[in-house]
């Protein structure tokens, strides 16, 4: 079995919101703004608490951030002592360089993993198999580009070009150090820090309920990006949006130069549908894409 860190909807059972969860189920999208503040703020715990079973077990008794910080950070603890032991000690400041690294790289505007931002002058050859051994132990996921809008994604896949994601929300603000407050409470969260939020919470959403390949687009010069591409029965472009924000011109312009494309937007506002894309709020992305685009 490939076991991955628990998604939202896991969360919420955990929580005991095994009801909340079930109506969910029922896939009456127009109906759950009316408990779009619950959800919201449930989406928030999930934001700092993550998806890793100890730290969700703690919360769900005890309701206590501190403790899960410090599960968070013995987690991270652990995983340096594994680095220690288990990788070559030629290799071990380049596995932890790019660990330290994936923060930084996706609160970039542009999240394309940048070798040059691990140290001057550094080239792909020469940190491979350090990213290499971080996928293999599961800790790190990479989402290649893709040149074109077509099935087979695999066929039109640059192997060079490339996000990378952790194997945990929650992981990822312990390993950026951001304080709880900031993630809990209505803050910056949601604007300065989206970046490596909200993206790394939709990657890990699609990658912990579906078997969907995923990747993201840019055209050749970079003038125009999309977040993230599925491929079900056909090719999904995705936006996403931290906040209510609907503005999505990348996806606007991909929709109009490819005719036979339909859009996803993940964000904050409530669903809704328009001509060839719809709105999906972000916590309804897990029961989304079980109940319609797997179905």
């Amino acid at each position: 079995l490939r076991l991955y860190p628990m998604s939202f909807k896991e969360f919420l059972l955990a929580m005991g919101e095994s009801p909340l969860a079930d109506y969910l189920e029922e896939g009456k999208w127009n109906e759950y703004f009316v408990i779009k503040d619950k959800l919201i703020n449930l989406l928030r715990e999930y934001y700092f608490v993550g998806g890793m079973p100890l730290a969700v077990d703690a919360y769900s008794k005890r309701r206590d951030i501190f403790e899960v910080r410090e599960i968070q950070n013995k987690i991270l603890m652990d995983y340096n002592d594994d680095f220690s032991k288990h990788i070559p000690s030629n290799d071990l400041p380049k596995v932890r360089a790019i660990w330290n690294s994936v923060p930084g790289q996706l609160a970039k505007e542009n999240k394309k993993f940048i070798w040059g931002y691990l140290r001057k002058g550094a080239r792909a050859k020469d940190y491979e198999n350090a990213i290499q051994w971080l996928m293999d132990a599961g800790l790190i996921h990479k989402v290649h580009r893709v040149k074109k809008f077509d099935i087979p994604l695999k066929f039109y896949e640059d192997s060079n070009t490339f996000k990378v994601f952790l194997n945990d929300l929650g992981l990822l603000g312990a390993l950026a150090n951001v304080p709880a407050k900031e993630i809990l409470a209505e803050s910056r969260l949601l604007t300065e820090y989206k970046g490596s939020f909200t993206e790394q919470y939709v990657e890990q959403q699609i990658r912990c309920s579906t078997d969907m390949p995923l990747y993201y687009y840019t055209n050749e010069n970079s003038t125009s990006e999309i977040d993230f591409v599925l491929q079900a029965e056909r090719v999904y472009p995705v936006e996403v949006k931290a906040e209510e924000n609907l503005k999505a011109k990348s996806l606007a312009y991909v929709l109009k130069a490819n005719n036979q494309l339909n859009g996803l937007r993940f964000s904050m506002a409530d669903y809704r549908e328009e001509t060839r894309m719809k709105n999906i709020p972000l916590y309804l992305i897990e029961w989304y894409l079980e109940n319609e685009l797997l179905t």
